[in-house]
């Protein structure tokens, strides 16, 4: 008995030593990540990790459901399909043809309503604002610099780098992109109550508008700039100029740093469904156009569609890029293997929503799960009668 006792006090000491160690060396963000995450047994960010923490909601306004195809189901996924969705544990997977749904599967529990993480497909979401603030004046052009609004912003660089650099992942930001590190910036951002604090104690370290260099922390900055400039929070922005014009079925969720007056974690984590995320891709896919109003200016539409850099042909303006078989396409990617991927030639929208990812190398910027979702579809859609 005495030897319980004296193994709780110790316990209860060390516990208490760790914690204010933790303060000290301030890396208390860790304490709200084991408690959302790692207790739960993810070692990463995961699909409904939504419900853990605070949100602030993208309010829908009246709802344009998508057509449903008259051969509506009536091909069946491939074998090939089937089984990435079985070891990729897909939660929804959606073909859209010609602005109707033609095939839709779930999985998992989930369903048309079901809200899962986006992760970064809002980064496409906080471009698209980018481009709406500047169609109204609010931001200048894609060169105004981000100094305008935080003249605080510290580096060597800081007075060079320009919104346009955020958008189109040239910031030259100090940032890395380690997941799965719980000592890495992301997880601290992810993670921390003081998501702005973090950023703007960031430098501009490398010189901006050079290469493309993927970074999180550009997106959240960008997202920063908009809300000054707009006076609005981004959920409430989004809200209005898209998500209710476009129609969403349902209001969306995106999550905060902290309660109240937070702000949004701008480079991920919007909590919606497939049919919802479809919806920028079909904007996109219309040159910014929605129901015969210019939501986007087209040309900015074009800019984010079309590579920036010629040796990074992969990325525009908040889109990532590819061509697979001859087909040119654009497309948003969360981090478990999100993606609402257009293929404008053949007016295609292809919607996957997942668990986990696909293989990626160091040689191709693609995993390896985006062909099997184009391929497969085409496959399927070959056999329409």
């Amino acid at each position: 008995m005495n030897f319980l006792k004296k193994f709780l006090k110790w316990f209860v000491i060390t516990l208490a030593a760790i914690i204010i160690l933790m303060y000290i060396f301030d890396v208390d963000y860790l304490l709200r990540a084991v408690r959302t995450i790692y207790f739960r047994g993810y070692t990463t960010a995961f699909l409904n990790d939504y419900t853990h923490f605070p949100n602030r909601e993208i309010k829908k306004g009246v709802a344009q459901p998508w057509a449903l195809a008259k051969d509506y189901n009536s091909v069946p996924a491939t074998q090939e399909l089937n089984k990435t969705h079985k070891e990729l544990q897909t939660v929804a997977y959606l073909i859209i043809k010609n602005d109707s749904i033609w095939h839709e599967s779930y999985f998992d529990g989930y369903g048309k309503d079901s809200k899962s993480n986006s992760f970064s497909m809002a980064k496409s979401v906080i471009s698209a604002a980018l481009g709406k603030a500047i169609m109204e004046g609010k931001i200048k052009s894609l060169d105004q610099k981000v100094t305008d609004f935080f003249p605080e912003l510290k580096g060597q660089y800081a007075k060079e780098v320009t919104v346009g650099d955020l958008s189109s992942m040239a910031s030259g930001l100090s940032w890395d992109e380690k997941y799965y590190s719980p000592l890495s910036i992301v997880t601290r951002a992810y993670f921390d109550n003081d998501l702005k604090k973090v950023i703007l104690g960031l430098d501009i370290k490398e010189k901006p508008g050079q290469t493309f260099k993927y970074l999180s922390g550009s997106t959240q900055l960008l997202a920063m700039c908009i809300e000054k400039a707009t006076g609005e929070y981004v959920s409430d922005y989004v809200s209005k100029n898209f998500w209710q014009p476009m129609g969403a079925e349902n209001e969306a969720l995106w999550q905060l740093d902290h309660n109240d007056d937070g702000i949004e974690k701008a480079y991920c984590c919007i909590a919606s469904n497939a049919r919802d995320f479809a919806r920028f891709g079909k904007l996109y896919n219309q040159g910014g156009k929605w129901n015969g109003q210019q939501l986007l200016d087209s040309t900015f539409v074009a800019k984010s569609i079309t590579p920036r850099f010629p040796d990074s042909p992969q990325y525009g303006y908040g889109f990532w890029l590819h061509n697979i078989n001859g087909k040119q396409l654009f497309y948003m990617r969360g981090h478990l293997g999100q993606f609402v991927i257009v293929i404008p030639k053949d007016n295609v929208i292809i919607v996957r929503l997942g668990h986990i990812k696909g293989l990626q190398t160091e040689t191709d910027p693609h995993s390896n799960d985006l062909y099997v979702y184009v391929n497969e579809a085409y496959k399927m859609l070959e056999k329409r009668k």
